[in-house]
């Protein structure tokens, strides 16, 4: 499959998906680009903005298995992972799979369960396997987590182990739409249409598993110059460097944004990746990879703002 058939795949999903989800389009590029790269996509927004809805409309759009595991205090590993039933006819114990078996997954308000829980996805995500009582259980491609948190600020929240973010390509900010989006959202329930339906949607698929697989291997083709990788190398290693920043990103962070911009480039029917492509995803895989000053967060600056900054003092190739 070559770039110019991936982004006219890519533009008939945002369609499609467009049909329910308005506005967000950022969002939308950012969560169908990380499945193109194997990706997983850690989505922060207050509750009512459309985060399962987004996720919903975009597993009927791939036509892929889809499953939603609402994060709550009491959730244990074995309710994600599944656990093994002995069987008295058999007179043996037979594994039973959880809905971590499945290629779309919903972690609902994941950081509403404790780290335990949460550290349950840790090798689905980074190895497409689930271990349970020492048996490795692999899961079927394509496979992508995206999980969803509410800002910490919020009662009843956990935050998130390091390590774990550490394995989200991507965090996504969800925003409130602005007038006119959230106005056309209104006027879908003035009508009589409830979008949440989407059984009742004239949402149509646009890919099956097995094509996302074949783009999943097309992205890995797209080349990478040199001067992109000392350009994202600049970037990486200037966050451990930089005076705002406590913690700066891992070499998984540079990872991230070749695999990421790759997507990107093919999402845009290039088989190249240029300098803007790194540039606009930065903000996306490193925003939850650094940690900055105390001082400066009583500033109230954000992750965004410093990395702003530091993207205008890294000189991009021309």
């Amino acid at each position: 499959m070559n770039p110019t058939d991936i982004a006219q795949y890519f533009e008939q999903i945002q369609t499609q998906i467009g049909r329910v989800f308005v506005g967000q389009s950022e969002l939308v590029e950012g969560v169908v680009a990380a499945l193109f790269c194997e990706g997983n996509v850690l989505i922060e927004g207050v509750p009512g903005l459309g985060k399962t809805l987004l996720v919903n409309a975009l597993s009927r759009v791939l036509g892929c298995r889809f499953q939603r595991i609402q994060f709550t205090p009491d959730l244990m590993p074995s309710d994600i992972t599944g656990t093994a039933i002995y069987s008295m006819a058999e007179r043996k114990f037979t594994f039973s799979p959880g809905p971590l078996f499945t290629n779309l997954l919903l972690a609902d308000e994941i950081n509403r369960a404790p780290a335990k829980t949460q550290s349950a996805l840790l090798e689905a995500m980074q190895e497409r396997q689930v271990t349970v009582d020492g048996t490795t259980h692999r899961l079927e491609p394509p496979f992508l987590t995206i999980a969803t948190q509410n800002p910490l600020e919020q009662e009843g929240t956990y935050p998130l182990p390091e390590a774990q973010l550490d394995r989200f390509l991507f965090k996504l900010l969800v925003n409130y739409p602005d007038a006119e989006h959230e106005r056309a959202i209104l006027e879908q329930y003035a009508s009589g249409r409830d979008v949440r339906r989407l059984e009742e949607s004239d949402i149509q698929p646009v890919l099956t598993a097995a094509q996302v697989c074949e783009i999943q291997q097309a992205v890995r083709q797209v080349t990478v110059k040199p001067e992109i990788l000392d350009y994202i190398l600049g970037i990486v290693t200037r966050t451990r460097a930089w005076h705002a920043i406590e913690t700066g990103a891992s070499p998984r962070a540079g990872v991230g944004l070749v695999l990421g911009a790759r997507a990107l480039a093919a999402c845009r029917g290039r088989d190249f990746v240029i300098p803007d492509d790194v540039k606009q995803l930065a903000p996306q895989v490193l925003r939850h990879r650094i940690r900055l000053q105390p001082d400066v967060e009583i500033e109230g600056l954000t992750p965004d703002d410093v990395l702003r900054e530091l993207l205008e003092s890294v000189e991009a190739p021309r």
